[in-house]
């Protein structure tokens, strides 16, 4: 058997992973590969991956920055590109001992607003601050890093700006427009995270894109960066707007909370969360999303510590920029996009939205 074995069998799979449109593929040792697809976990009809083509394969691949992170601590991180197929990002782990791998297909070409069926007009607005720190929030595989994409992609099409972005690994590549890009991939443009976050406002940008806002460290340096005039551009894994918000705070010890209500309500410019709903009909996932614009209202609630009010805000704020999941799971229901029963498991509050859907809102303040 050649020693190139394990290479074809994962190219064969990435290959029908990108020709099926699955946004993952998922390799557990001794089974089948397995698709997502459109949410949706599919096995493939193939023979099972032995565990010595798993090993071997990321044995081989793992750039050799992080192969002191996989022989040391059984996983790792990175991105594979495979020719005429596409670029993944992937993670490398022991399980029972035996070898597992996750690939992400990662879409060289940003998306565009219409291609996500997002509101345009909403996150254009929200893009065009000038400063702030705005965060896009989600479950694993929600869509956040395309949302993002395509918020950066229309700033790139539409304003001059000098954007710089950290991420582990790049996911959408740019090509320069109006704007123009510096993307550093950590472990390959900068030895870790830390230094580049510690760099990024020595590098003159505009606009600092970070993959992911991890830690205090990290948070700090955003609010360090808003506060002298620079847009920070971020995701975190959180569900709701209410738990962003919860997430913030928790970068703080008790101590720090009047100093951070303080921080926050001054640099923050607003959440977008998001969740993927199946469509009705055809396949595909329709993004719902819970928006919070922080209006003047806003950042008096967050720095008199008043968070509970924010989610009662987003249900009756008459501010367009503004809106809950409920009302955007109504729009997509109403529009024909999504089930009413999708709509109502899907939903933080269903019997709200079933109310909602019966004619029932609360009172526009």
């Amino acid at each position: 058997m050649s020693n190139t074995f394990h290479t074809e069998i994962m190219n064969d799979l990435l290959k029908l992973a990108v020709e099926s449109g699955a946004s993952d593929v998922v390799v557990k040792s001794n089974k089948p590969g397995y698709l997502r697809l459109s949410g949706r976990l599919r096995p493939v009809e193939m023979d099972p991956i032995l565990h010595e083509h798993a090993d071997a394969w990321v044995s081989e691949y793992v750039p050799e920055v992080y192969r002191s992170n996989w022989e040391r601590d059984g996983q790792c991180d990175f991105a594979y590109s495979a020719a005429d197929i596409g670029r993944f990002r992937v993670n490398g782990f022991h399980q029972r001992g035996t070898v597992s791998i996750v690939f992400r297909h990662i879409k060289n070409r940003p998306p565009t607003f219409d291609e996500l069926n997002v509101d345009a007009e909403v996150l254009t607005k929200l893009a065009q601050a000038k400063d702030g720190i705005l965060l896009v929030c989600g479950a694993t595989g929600s869509g956040k890093s395309s949302t993002m994409a395509a918020m950066l992609n229309w700033i790139n099409q539409n304003s001059d700006k000098h954007i710089i972005s950290i991420e582990d690994p790049i996911e959408y590549t740019f090509s320069d427009e109006k704007s123009v890009f510096q993307q550093r991939e950590i472990g390959i443009d900068v030895p870790n995270f830390e230094m580049a976050i510690r760099s990024v406002l020595r590098q003159n940008p505009d606009i600092i894109m970070i993959g992911e806002m991890r830690d205090k460290e990290t948070f700090e340096t955003a609010i360090m960066a808003a506060e002298t005039g620079h847009l920070v551009l971020s995701t975190m894994h959180a569900a709701t707007v209410a738990q962003s918000l919860t997430r913030l705070f928790e970068f703080f010890p008790p101590e720090q909370l009047t100093q951070a209500r303080r921080q926050i309500a001054g640099s923050l410019r607003g959440f977008i969360c998001q969740k993927l709903i199946p469509a009705m009909e055809g396949g595909g996932r329709f993004a719902a999303l819970e928006i919070l614009n922080a209006d003047a209202t806003v950042r008096n609630l967050i720095l008199e510590g008043q968070n509970d009010k924010i989610q009662q805000l987003l249900e009756t704020s008459s501010d367009s920029l503004s809106r809950s999941f409920n009302r955007d799971l109504y729009r997509l229901i109403k529009d024909g996009k999504i089930s009413k029963t999708d709509g109502l498991r899907f939903s933080p509050n269903p019997q709200a939205l079933e109310m909602n859907l019966k004619g029932i809102f609360f009172k526009t303040s």
